[in-house]
């Protein structure tokens, strides 16, 4: 065919013009398509498929205009169609009428998208906006940073401390504040160059920062209050007191901090604000020295600030505050290993419920009391304890740690559970301790993937911390259930005093050996565990007799083989791997 001659009869056949008429409509629905997909939440493969039939379709319309034609009879071949009858013409005047009236229906729509867009732009800013303000930290926030000691004796360091959590104490006790724990705040120093990702850091929106100087009975505090967000200083205060009158000094500051941030206080609040713990300076300077111990967290230093709380309880018989102290220190001495069980857990109880019976008030004495008696098993009255706790002091950390870790996890009562453990993370989000111990529940509650994740957190704040590592390792094991991954687990629980444990995962291995292939590490790993040294070397030897090279590899400097290093036979085994590379 004449070139001419089929461009020429591709016009007459209206090709051209079923290619625009079919560009305009698929133009149109796509346009249709992309409003109201989204309105009946269609999902997005259903737009997809619409484009790929729109542009396969494409072809199919120039190869059907090209060979067939519309007749008053219905539709017929071109090639059966006589020229003088043919209505290509008139049809293709229609064509072109019906394509400019869908053109302006496809431009009104494209209209009206370009509207919506903008429209919707400072509505999705506004939302952005929203997100982000939601998600920054209250303006009822707020972290009091370790007091720096300016006293020239610097064993006042003590007092430093104290003055800090004392003010910390007062302010955790109001319930529209949102008061971060002392163990967050220790790691910085007062004045610290970046403030604001400090803040960030520990999700508060204020700071107190703060200076005691202390000589003989004279006492100097000086205190600034700061939105770290905007490094605003809301305002600042310098006390020249006596020590006795110390307490009037953390409450005006406690008081002035609750003003600015306009926090709600209710009566109860109002009066515990403006407690005086103790009209004994030396029963209060002991029971400083006493937090400073306990805040060291080891077996020596607990029941140093144990008999340090005992004396500010002879030198004031109604220091309610140093009997509260007394229970939680011997609560904790047998958890460090510095005392038996049953004799402390005795002290600690007949301390708490001193403690409360000089003021009821004390949430950290209701707290020692409900986790005495949940060891005791008396869980109605333990969950009332750690309520009156709460509601006591919604700030302290420990409590929420303490009822969702050990009480609501025993009860099964998992989401309240993790809750509350999200809840102590918030209020002490550097806590190694609260952090993990959000992990461990997170594991009973067999949410594995959200544990190993918290507990990868934790070991992000500090790689050393041992009681992180061993818990990450549970989740590890239940979701991997890898032999050599059980085996580790068995020499974990046999180097802490477990043998019951791990003798029964080496029996699991046994009974698994029996059906399925285990690596021999796996075995090894538990004798060493268990300090059957002689069994642990048959398993080296073993190993390599069966070419087991990818775990034996790292013999030589493999640290979890230095329990054997010393024994002939693992020398032995060493230099007849290695000799040829002596």
């Amino acid at each position: 065919m004449n070139p001419g001659n089929f461009f020429a009869e591709l016009k007459r056949r209206n090709v051209y013009k079923i290619a625009v008429a079919y560009a305009v409509v698929a133009w149109l629905l796509i346009q249709a398509a992309s409003i109201l997909l989204p309105t009946f939440e269609a999902p997005a493969w259903v737009m997809k498929v619409l484009v790929l039939v729109i542009i396969f379709g494409f072809p199919v319309a120039l190869i059907f205009s090209w060979a067939f034609e519309f007749t008053p009879e219905g539709i017929k071949l071109e090639s059966e169609i006589e020229p003088n009858k043919s209505i290509a013409r008139r049809t293709g005047r229609k064509i072109v009428a019906l394509t400019i009236a869908l053109a302006v229906i496809a431009a009104g729509l494209f209209v009206y998208q370009l509207v919506r867009s903008k429209a919707d732009t400072p509505r999705q800013d506004a939302s952005a906006a929203r997100t982000e303000a939601a998600t920054a930290a209250p303006n009822k926030s707020i972290a009091v940073l370790p007091f720096e000691n300016l006293s020239d004796e610097k064993q006042n360091e003590y007092f430093a401390e104290g003055v800090q959590d004392e003010i910390l104490t007062r302010l955790a006790k109001v319930a529209d504040l949102k008061v971060i724990s002392r163990t967050s705040t220790l790691r910085f120093k007062s004045a610290p160059a970046d403030l604001r990702e400090i803040a960030k850091q520990l999700g508060v929106a204020n700071v107190l920062e703060g200076s005691v100087q202390k000589a003989n009975e004279q006492v100097r505090v000086n205190v600034q209050l700061i939105n770290a967000l905007t490094d605003t200083h809301l305002w600042a205060e310098s006390y020249d007191r006596k020590l006795i009158d110390i307490f009037a000094v953390e409450s005006d500051v406690a008081q002035r901090i609750v003003s600015s941030l306009e926090a709600k206080l209710s009566g109860s609040e109002e009066r515990m604000m403006k407690a005086r713990p103790t009209e004994n300076t030396e029963a209060y300077q002991l029971y400083l020295k006493g937090r400073f111990f306990w805040n060291k967290r080891t077996g020596d230093d607990l029941k140093t600030a144990a008999d340090l709380f005992q004396r500010a309880i002879d030198a004031d018989p109604s220091y309610a505050g140093a009997y509260a102290a007394l229970a939680a220190a011997d609560l904790l001495i047998p958890v460090f290993g510095a005392g038996p069980t049953k004799e402390f857990l005795a002290k600690a109880t007949a301390a708490a419920r001193r403690a409360i019976e000089l003021d009821e008030t004390s949430a950290e004495a209701h707290s020692v009391l409900a986790m005495v008696l949940l060891f005791d098993l008396k869980f109605v009255e333990s969950e009332v304890e750690f309520k009156r706790a709460i509601q006591l002091n919604p700030n302290y950390a420990t409590a929420h740690q303490w009822y969702g870790n050990s009480f609501l996890t025993s009860l099964g009562r998992f989401d309240e559970a993790i809750r509350e453990g999200e809840r102590s993370v918030q209020l002490d989000p550097l806590s190694l301790v609260i952090n993990t111990d959000l992990g461990s529940t997170l594991v009973l509650a067999r949410r594995y993937d959200d544990a190993i994740a918290q507990l990868q957190r934790t070991l992000a704040l500090d790689p050393n911390f041992a009681y992180a590592h061993w818990n990450l390792g549970v989740p590890l094991y239940l979701k991997d259930d890898d032999p050599y991954v059980e085996g580790l687990l068995g020499r974990a629980y046999a180097e802490t005093g477990r043998r019951d444990k791990a003798e029964a995962i080496l029996q699991k291995l046994k009974e698994r050996g029996q059906h399925q292939y285990v690596r021999t590490y796996a075995y090894l790993f538990v004798y060493i565990g268990l300090g059957d040294k002689a069994k642990a070397i048959d398993c080296l030897e073993r190993a390599s007799e069966l070419s087991e090279t990818y775990d034996m590899g790292w013999i030589k400097i493999d640290p979890l083989l230095d329990p054997l290093r010393d024994e002939p036979r693992f020398r032995e085994i060493v230099a007849k791997m290695f000799s040829r590379h002596e």
